[in-house]
């Protein structure tokens, strides 16, 4: 018999708020409590046990607040069910289904204009997942705000889907309904700069990795919640999160190249905390796992990383470490490897070298490469490689009476690259 999962949406949210065991949330729920004004409440972890289990008792008032309050969560988002409801107990109840047809199902309100679900064929998850395998592959070249919304819309259509299905069919629909809401997490946090929306969206990722029961999707999307402290340099935040991002791959067969991305991911996250020295650490690990290899293949959603992006972390980190030689040669390198379709990360790696040569006082080779990363983004618009170019134009300002610069200017500020910035 397999395992229940138990309240895998209180899991899911207590793992996406920085809580890795039930001790770190029972703890926080006492001290939150006494910032309410509700001094004498004390959350044990064995409350929090019976709250993660399979059929979760409804919590008292005060614990009521405090967990909604703490999680910004409703209690049924986070599997509770209501003593009231008729529905069944616990996560297993995806759906409470009104006189008027409408369904609440992974934090989505979905109106389904019936009271009775039609169970779905088997096919069902085949045909789901063949859209978000499409989706996947369209994020390298539509335009994230044109993707975004049919993304969002077939996450939609999965939540209504999920308590149609039962079995195999229930998980592969489950896993693919976190693979789209990561791909809408990533266009929100990486295309369109809205980090809280993102960080709200991979929670919904992670409660739907927590269904189809997926321990290595659901460490992909912790790691992505890492990117959210990481980029205002919150290091415990990160820490965190990874630490459970590491644990999750731990219960999978992980790839090589996904326990090296791991290692990309926090050494992105420690660069930007101002901890180059640790991000070169973890970059040469990465490198030392890639190069060792194992057994296990990367799974099929994993198309953000190779080798050649590897190379632009590094790059990106030596710059920034000040090792101009350095990050210029690996830059160049990462370069070369990259195929056609990185469209997006060559934008990086072009800002990353145009930051190099301003940083060496070549501003002229500096607006070469900022020229490059702007035909680039003309082709596939990616908000965080024209964060890059506006760094670089920020470092040449000693130098913005050169005519390179103006040229720079000319093409930075003219209508179409001003429209395009801010109406994405």
């Amino acid at each position: 018999m397999s395992r229940s999962a138990g309240n895998v949406r209180l899991k899911a949210a207590r793992v996406a708020a920085g809580f890795n065991s039930q001790q770190d949330l029972a703890d926080a729920l006492t001290r939150h409590a006494e910032t309410m004004g509700m001094r004498g409440l004390s959350i044990g972890v064995r409350q929090v046990r019976r709250w993660e289990s399979e059929n979760p008792p409804w919590p008292q008032p005060d614990c009521q607040r405090v967990l909604a309050h703490l999680l910004g969560q409703s209690l049924e988002a986070l599997g509770f069910t209501p003593p009231w409801s008729t529905d069944g107990p616990g996560p297993e109840r995806t759906r409470r289904t009104t006189a008027a047809g409408g369904a609440t199902v992974m934090g989505l309100s979905v109106t389904t204009g019936r009271t009775v679900a039609v169970p779905q064929p088997a096919t069902a998850g085949a045909d789901f997942q063949a859209v978000t395998r499409s989706h996947r592959r369209l994020y390298w070249s539509v335009a994230p705000a044109k993707l975004h919304p049919p993304v969002v819309a077939h996450a939609a259509l999965g939540c209504a889907l999920l308590p149609e299905t039962t079995d195999s069919t229930r998980r592969a629909i489950a896993a693919a309904l976190a693979e789209t809401y990561l791909l809408a997490g990533r266009i929100e946090f990486f295309d369109l700069r809205e980090p809280s929306v993102a960080n709200n969206t991979l929670v919904l990722a992670l409660q739907a990795a927590g269904e189809a029961d997926d321990s290595l999707l659901g460490s992909a999307i912790i790691a992505h919640m890492g990117f959210v402290p990481g980029w205002v340099a919150d290091r415990d935040g990160v820490q965190e999160r990874m630490t459970a991002a590491r644990t999750y791959a731990r219960r999978a067969p992980a790839s090589a190249e996904f326990l090296a991305w791991l290692d990309a991911v926090e050494a992105e996250c420690e660069t930007r905390c101002g901890n180059a020295r640790t991000a070169l650490h973890l970059i040469g690990h990465a490198e030392d796992i890639l190069e060792a290899g194992n057994d296990h293949s990367s799974p099929e959603w994993m198309d953000w990383f190779s080798p050649a992006r590897l190379a632009a972390f590094k790059g990106n980190t030596q710059m920034i470490a000040g090792h101009l030689p350095q990050a210029r040669e690996t830059l160049l390198e990462a370069l070369a490897s990259m195929t056609s379709a990185e469209g997006k990360q060559r934008t990086v790696v072009y800002g990353d070298l145009a930051a190099v040569e301003a940083a060496s006082g070549n501003p002229e080779q500096a607006c070469e490469y900022a020229g490059r990363a702007l035909d680039q983004l003309a082709v596939t618009w990616y908000a965080t490689g024209m964060d890059r170019v506006r760094e670089v134009r920020r470092a040449l300002a000693p130098h913005q009476r050169e005519r390179c610069v103006r040229d720079l200017d000319d093409r930075l500020y003219d209508w179409s690259t001003t429209l395009s910035a801010l109406s994405r």
